[in-house]
């Protein structure tokens, strides 16, 4: 029991990070005969470990897809593309700063999922389906502020569901694709935004070293200093990181 306990409160755990499987794929139960354990038990144990186990393999991609990861760590990477800096900041501070800006964004979600659905089952007030539908709602309802009604018809129509009168009433498998395309979406529009000041300083450099007949000379080595000053100068990590937090409210 307490085995299946643990199983039972992961899943519920694993819907307030992201929400993408039904509660019937998570949830490993084998009937076996009562009595004394046995060979029964033992199976049961080990099919509720392997459920667990295969529950946590998922959580990376249910926090990449359902949070406000997506979106972060893209404008972080065009951000460094447009530096001209491939190498800098490395891939882990990247995704960890994208990590824990996603923690920061998500935590008023995560809070009600955890005073609606995970305290109340962890406190035997509620079933396991009551607390999954009860930790739905918050993560749906922030996906569908983020999600833009045009991706949400085209995958209602691709779905081939009648339009809910109720957005909430929308399945997961419907909400979270349409998210994830209106992330990619947004990303790349503040991404563009951000590389237009770098491209304009790109440009100018390269006209100044046609003008000057230093053709052979890379732009790009020229232009780098500049681009770090001018971002070091407008303090960019600050502007960047409010724009992408704030871009969530």
């Amino acid at each position: 029991m307490r085995s299946r306990a643990v199983l039972l409160s992961t899943a519920v755990l694993g819907l307030g990070l992201g929400g993408c499987a039904p509660a019937s794929a998570v949830r490993v139960e084998v009937a076996g005969p009562q009595g004394a354990p046995g060979a029964a038990g033992t199976a049961s144990a080990s099919l509720e470990i392997l459920g667990l186990l295969t529950l946590l393999s998922f959580l990376p991609a249910i926090l990449m897809t359902t949070t406000s990861f997506t979106r972060i760590v893209i404008v972080l990477g065009f951000l460094r593309s447009g530096l001209g800096l491939p190498q800098l900041p490395p891939n882990q501070v990247l995704i960890g700063l994208a990590l824990f800006l996603t923690v920061f964004t998500m935590a008023p979600t995560w809070d009600r999922v955890n005073k609606d659905a995970l305290g109340p089952y962890l406190r035997g007030e509620v079933s396991a389906d009551e607390a999954w539908a009860r930790a739905e709602g918050p993560v749906k309802t922030f996906m569908l502020r983020q999600t833009n009604e045009k991706d949400l018809g085209l995958f209602v129509e691709l779905a081939k569901i009648p339009a809910p009168s109720d957005l909430m009433q929308l399945p997961l498998h419907v909400v979270i694709p349409a998210f994830i395309l209106s992330e990619l979406r947004t990303a790349f529009q503040m991404g563009f935004v951000i590389l237009v000041p770098f491209l304009v300083i790109d440009l100018v450099v390269s006209s100044v070293l046609m003008a000057m007949g230093m053709m052979m000379m890379p732009p790009v080595v020229v232009s780098l200093p500049f681009k770090i000053l001018l971002f070091v100068l407008v303090d960019g990590w600050t502007l960047v990181v409010r724009s992408v937090v704030v871009s969530f409210n």
